[in-house]
């Protein structure tokens, strides 16, 4: 295989005046984006097209010879659409818009409804739930994304003793622990000596 003479790698359809005004386009609009990289490969490819070489655009564009080449690839088959950041779309929903409007009513209803003794949702008790009806398994870190998904939050329970007396309790949080809190910070403006 030969080489291709500077500039000729892209083959000619992707040369004319019109796609190279679009790739000019392109270049403005990732500017004006911000986007770096998008902006790197028009630019690379703008100026090989123009004649120079590959590694000097390397060089003046801080990225290794490879990624040019690369970029020019994507141009020569897919023109400007081919260097467009893109982001891959990540795994499918692995349960359906009715599942999740299921699942979204059972866990308003609670536990309970679903046949739990607990009065309060937990991750566990969601993951056997959806395996035993949906028969999708999660992993259990899973679950609070998909609450967020579905417009739930994760909810810590506050623990507070049985036997302990509420006024006491209240006391130490709103009079006791802010004076603590207080005490524990250092004035502004005040510089460590040594």
């Amino acid at each position: 295989m030969a080489r291709a003479k500077k500039g000729q790698a892209i083959r000619e359809s992707q040369r004319t005046e019109e796609k190279l005004d679009t790739l000019k386009e392109f270049i403005q609009e990732a500017e004006a984006l911000s986007d770096l990289w998008t902006w790197r490969r028009g630019r690379a490819v703008l100026g090989y097209v123009h004649g120079r070489p590959a590694a000097q655009l390397a060089v003046e564009l801080d990225v290794s010879l490879a990624a040019v080449k690369k970029w020019i690839r994507w141009y020569d088959v897919a023109g400007v659409q081919g260097l467009w950041t893109r982001y891959a779309p990540g795994p499918a929903m692995r349960l359906s818009d009715e599942q999740l409007t299921q699942l979204k009513q059972v866990i308003k209803a609670g536990p309970q409804a679903a046949g739990f003794r607990c009065g309060v949702w937990n991750g566990p008790m969601l993951k056997f739930w959806i395996k035993e009806n949906f028969g999708v398994d999660y992993h259990k870190q899973h679950i609070p994304r998909l609450l967020h998904r579905l417009g739930f939050s994760v909810q810590r329970p506050r623990k507070l003793l049985a036997r302990a007396d509420a006024e006491a309790q209240r006391q130490w949080l709103e009079v006791k622990l802010p004076a603590i809190k207080k005490s524990r910070r250092k004035p502004r403006g005040a510089r460590l000596r040594g």
